[in-house]
């Protein structure tokens, strides 16, 4: 929720803000990974800080961890669900057996993100072994090349 104190941009200025386009924005709204705050009296969109670092949770999960939107929406889904969670847990309403109900929710969401997470490490990881088997291949022929223009010399 935003506050009536809480200034909202346009699509341009949280544009510029976040380091994305319009476009962008329009197309993350479209998936449904941004939902904006607030619109103007005329229907324009508009942008709390909120949705700022939404924006940049979402390109830090595509660029840091290579992330497709796709799974993008699924982690953000996973993550709202998580945050409603934590907000009900700690209203100070829900009984023990509701909190454990809660507490067991959230262990199987974080478990999911955890193997998610895992998966993309383990194709990086195979990646990365992919590249050093060729940097030792590549510096096993250079020594041989070396080896070969000392003998004709």
């Amino acid at each position: 929720m935003t506050t009536s104190a809480e200034r909202l941009l346009t699509i341009g200025q949280a544009a510029t803000a976040a380091g994305v386009t319009p476009r962008t924005m329009r197309y993350y709204e479209e998936l449904g990974l941004l939902q904006p705050s607030g619109h103007s009296v005329r229907g324009a969109r508009r942008y709390a800080e909120r949705d700022l670092a939404r924006i940049a949770r979402i390109r830090e999960l595509q660029q840091l961890m290579g992330f497709n939107l796709e799974e993008i929406n699924q982690i953000l889904s996973a993550e709202d669900s998580l945050e409603r969670i934590r907000g009900e847990y700690r209203s100070g309403k829900p009984t023990s057996r509701r909190r454990r109900e809660l507490l067991a929710e959230a262990i199987e969401i974080n478990d999911r993100l955890r193997e998610q997470v895992r998966q993309k490490v383990s194709l990086i990881g195979g990646f990365l072994e992919e590249l050093d088997a060729k940097a030792v291949r590549y510096r096993v022929i250079v020594d041989e090349i070396d080896q070969g223009a000392v003998s004709q010399t």
